[in-house]
């Protein structure tokens, strides 16, 4: 027997149960893991809410690191001992013993550590995702990057940053506003207390950005597109204050001929070549140090409860693990 956080129905935090439940067997193109870390992410939260609903039972979690304690039927390429990261689908990380596809593993170079690789692999690789596919940032861009000083936020001030643009941030807090600036944000703009709008005309002396990297959905919808030069792209990715409302075409057109898009990291890395590709990219700014993950808190996987709920309230930044 082995432990996991199950979702019987959804709702809020205390929708997470820790429980006992039967040690998980590889079946075929499968291997079994033991985990050493999980990465908390908002996904999280929309699976346990039922915003992305999925059948219950369920155990939740898309970011995790482990170790190969099986084989499967039919698996080449590892070894029992190999550690390896699992990111996107099929979920169910939140647990101390998994098993999962061997062709959608990634096996972790020697100088990325578990916690590192369990705090960046989502996070990391939708900022690799948004600044080299979605759209490529180059040197003399300036962007604004939505809740700046969040896990994602970080790591995409930091990349853009080191790819040569202006990076202009919105916060929600003073102390999310210096983390943001020690990381590199040019322009840090607290959303309670400023016109983000206001402030990037006013930055851009009124000519708006080419892209906007939105996570924060509700709340910040439809100022978002208000910052875009036109044929600008609103890039929208994430739906921390509320899902974005529908957005009728003739919007997109009175607004400047806009581009609008709701990418997902799993439609990007479906092929292993490109998931290899793309992962290689963000280990190879992480490695050079332009890139710095932090991990700022780290919860028991039993109390993801509580880190939930820390979640959810803004309390955190940067990259939160849960350890088994």
């Amino acid at each position: 027997m082995t432990h996991a956080i199950v979702v019987n129905k959804p709702g809020g935090p205390s929708a997470l149960r820790w429980k006992q439940i039967d040690t998980p067997e590889p079946g075929k193109g499968e291997v079994a893991l033991r985990t050493a870390a999980v990465g908390l992410n908002f996904i999280d939260t929309y699976h346990r809410k039922g915003l992305y609903p999925l059948p219950t039972p369920f155990t939740p979690g898309v970011e995790g690191v482990g170790v190969i304690t099986k084989l499967g039927k039919g698996v080449t390429g590892y070894k029992i001992g190999d550690r390896v990261a699992c990111v996107s689908e099929p979920m169910g990380a939140y647990a101390e013993e998994r098993v999962f596809p061997a062709n959608k593993l990634l096996k972790l170079p020697k100088d990325i550590s578990d916690q590192a690789a369990a705090s960046m692999m989502l996070k990391g690789m939708t900022a690799a995702m948004l600044v080299r596919r979605v759209y490529r940032l180059s040197k003399g861009d300036t962007v604004l990057i939505h809740a700046a000083a969040g896990g994602v936020g970080l790591i995409l001030t930091q990349w853009a940053k080191a790819l040569g643009a202006t990076v202009i941030g919105t916060v929600g807090s003073p102390a999310k506003a210096r983390l943001a600036k020690a990381r590199g944000a040019d322009h840090v703009i607290n959303y309670n207390k400023q016109d983000f709008v206001a402030s990037v005309a006013r930055l851009t002396k009124k000519e708006g950005l080419p892209v906007v990297y939105d996570s924060v959905g509700a709340a910040t919808f439809p100022g978002s597109l208000d910052c875009l030069k036109p044929r600008g792209l609103w890039v929208t990715f994430g739906n921390a204050s509320g899902p974005v409302p529908p957005v009728a075409p003739l919007t997109l057109m009175q607004k400047g001929s806009l581009f609008m898009t709701r990418p997902m990291l799993n439609h990007y890395i479906t092929d292993p070549a490109e998931f290899k590709n793309l992962a290689g990219e963000l280990f190879s700014v992480v490695r050079k140090g332009a890139v710095k993950v932090e991990v700022n808190q780290t919860y028991a996987l039993k109390d993801a409860k509580q880190a939930h709920a820390d979640l959810e309230a803004r309390k955190t930044t940067g990259s939160t693990l849960l350890i088994p």
